[in-house]
């Protein structure tokens, strides 16, 4: 059973050190053509519509609605439509002080869920690109002006920006978030080289307007209509790119009650979008997304419960080993302590895990200068490293049991 249990450890070790060397021979790779997109300049202005959904968002859509008009790009050129979906809260006054701005529609609506929202944001969108802002996010003044240019090709039909937390400081929860989404910033990056990009974030995605001509509104998609909107497109070949110097922020819960129903409805969405589309998955027809992405996705998914139950049994186990020998030989500390090469492990083991968690540190930390992110923050590392790995199988575990036994997921 040991040698069950220790194959498949090393197994999984193996398939994330491959993932992370592969990504980093990736980016060396490609560096020049990285570097050469922050070179392109806009040079002509289209008409962008952005659309705003909301719903019971009076702390933060003001905020929202204020860094859009911040943007720098020309205002009769960018129009944005704010659509309530049916707030019970001061959402609707907060919006409607905005009522007289030139370039801003306010729609209102009974609730029915984020994907009817944009869907009847849509009807009212005449420009010829297309995009969303989710209520509780601000888009940095250079986004648009970084966003825009990849158009140019006419291949492209959608771009992702880069997401950072906002306030990270504020509390632990968002401390952790923000080392997650630096090291997002690398792999979404590298997925967009790969052609491999399977959600176009809520925060500020822009699309062609033929993408939804094409392939229609958005769906319900089980409360993660972002994902199943860029597997769509994926599974039509279009093509999806990301713009790593267009900076959006976004409130990350504050609180772990909140950080766990946000992840578990994510990780239920993944793992329904997922056979919704499993078509894609081993399909060479899907190039890199169906042969690598998403199985590894698929596979890390399972890969991190089991790692981080065999950790908790490890330590359980090196608990239990020192209340037997307090309870034998009794207490007797020794304030003697001298460290000795001898005593250092130098299991297999022990090096893979101290190599993984390096090539993890260095995609982080690439991921932070790729979207010019200066600060340098050291707790938010050391609280992810204490914290996350062992509060993320549970949300990962609570999503499996909703999709085992069908149970839906509620958004909040």
């Amino acid at each position: 059973m040991h040698f069950v249990s220790e194959g498949v450890t090393y197994t999984f070790l193996f398939l994330t050190l491959y993932w992370e060397i592969f990504m980093l021979v990736t980016f060396w790779e490609k560096r020049g053509d990285i570097k050469k997109e922050e070179s392109r300049k806009l040079t002509t202005f289209p008409g962008v519509t952005v659309l705003v959904p909301c719903y019971n968002e009076e702390t933060t859509i003001g905020g929202t609605i204020q860094s859009l008009l911040e943007i720098n790009y020309p205002k009769e050129k960018l129009n944005i439509i704010i659509i309530d979906d049916g707030s019970d809260d001061r959402t609707y006054e907060v919006i409607s002080k905005f009522k007289d701005v030139p370039n801003i529609e306010i729609l209102r609506k009974e609730n029915g869920g984020k994907y009817t929202a944009l869907n009847l944001g849509l009807e009212h969108a005449k420009t010829e690109f297309i995009g969303c802002l989710d209520a509780d996010s601000f888009v940095h003044p250079e986004a648009l002006q970084q966003i825009m240019p990849y158009f140019d090709n006419p291949e492209t039909m959608a771009v992702t920006p880069s997401l950072k937390i906002h306030n990270p400081n504020s509390s632990i929860m968002r401390m952790i978030q923000n080392v997650e989404y630096n090291l997002g910033i690398f792999v979404r990056k590298i997925s967009a080289i790969l052609n491999a990009i399977y959600v176009t974030p809520g925060p500020f995605s822009i699309f062609r307007a033929q993408v939804y001509r094409d392939l229609g509104n958005y769906r319900h998609a089980h409360n993660t209509e972002d994902m199943e909107m860029a597997l769509r497109l994926q599974s039509n070949h279009y093509k999806i790119v990301n713009a790593h110097k267009a900076v959006v922020f976004t409130v990350g819960p504050k609180t772990f009650h909140k950080l766990y129903r946000q992840r578990v409805r994510w990780t239920h969405g993944f793992l329904e979008n997922l056979k919704d589309y499993r078509f894609i998955i081993l399909n060479a027809k899907y190039g890199n997304l169906g042969l690598m992405i998403l199985p590894l996705s698929f596979i890390s998914f399972f890969a991190t419960i089991y790692l981080v139950l065999i950790s908790y049994y490890a330590i359980v186990q090196s608990i239990i080993s020192e209340i037997v020998y307090l309870q034998t030989v009794g207490f007797r500390p020794s304030w003697n302590f001298h460290f000795h090469w001898f005593y250092v492990n130098t299991a297999t083991l022990s090096f893979v895990n101290i190599l993984v968690a390096g090539l993890t540190l260095a995609l982080i930390i690439i991921g932070k200068r790729m979207a010019g992110i200066r600060d340098r923050r050291f707790m938010d590392l050391v609280y992810s490293a204490l914290l996350y790995s062992f509060i993320a199988p549970l949300w990962l575990l609570k999503a499996f049991y909703n999709n085992l036994f069908s149970r839906s997921t509620p958004w909040r």
